[in-house]
């Protein structure tokens, strides 16, 4: 765990989607997220979360058949788009190029979520938020925030993620 590191302890689907709309809050153009887990740990309710923070009104899923989905931000939003993208059916590598993932890696007119990142492993962005989500019970959930890489910069940025967070219990 990297030394801007951050644990918060969810006990429901609902908790899970009010912690994505913390952090959306503390996002910005640019950003790119790494939501890790296994399949039902919450990552797509963490991007809903996150998504209606930003004003979308519409229905999000995971784009686990079209691996990407673009969604227009609600106009009080600081960011205009939303890129939600789902790795979970990527076969090789190679195919990251056929859906412009490299344009995704550095969103100049949004913000990027990806599900099952370790399926893009050497095409990342130097710089991104990692949370991991693992199930810690029948609805329980272990969020881990990390900024990556650890340095100033991202110290700097996660500074206000903490913040978020400060009075949730971890």
């Amino acid at each position: 765990m990297t030394e801007s590191a951050l644990e918060v302890v969810s006990q429901s689907p609902a908790e899970t989607a009010a912690i994505g709309e913390a952090l959306a809050g503390c996002l910005r153009e640019g950003d790119v997220v790494l939501l890790h887990g296994d399949l039902g740990a919450g990552k797509t309710t963490l991007a809903k979360g996150i998504a209606s923070a930003l004003g979308i009104e519409d229905v999000v899923s995971s784009p686990s058949f079209s691996l990407v989905n673009e969604y227009d931000t609600g106009s009080a939003a600081e960011v205009p788009r939303l890129y939600h993208l789902d790795l979970y059916r990527l076969r090789v590598e190679d195919e990251l190029a056929s859906i412009g993932f490299d344009d995704f890696m550095a969103p100049s007119d949004g913000i990027t979520l990806v599900e099952w990142p370790e399926r893009a492993s050497t095409a990342l962005p130097e710089r991104f938020f990692l949370v991991e989500i693992e199930t810690v019970g029948s609805g329980s959930r272990r969020l881990r925030f990390n900024a990556i890489p650890d340095d100033e910069i991202s110290r700097h940025r996660f500074e206000s993620i903490r913040s978020q967070f400060r009075s949730n219990p971890e």
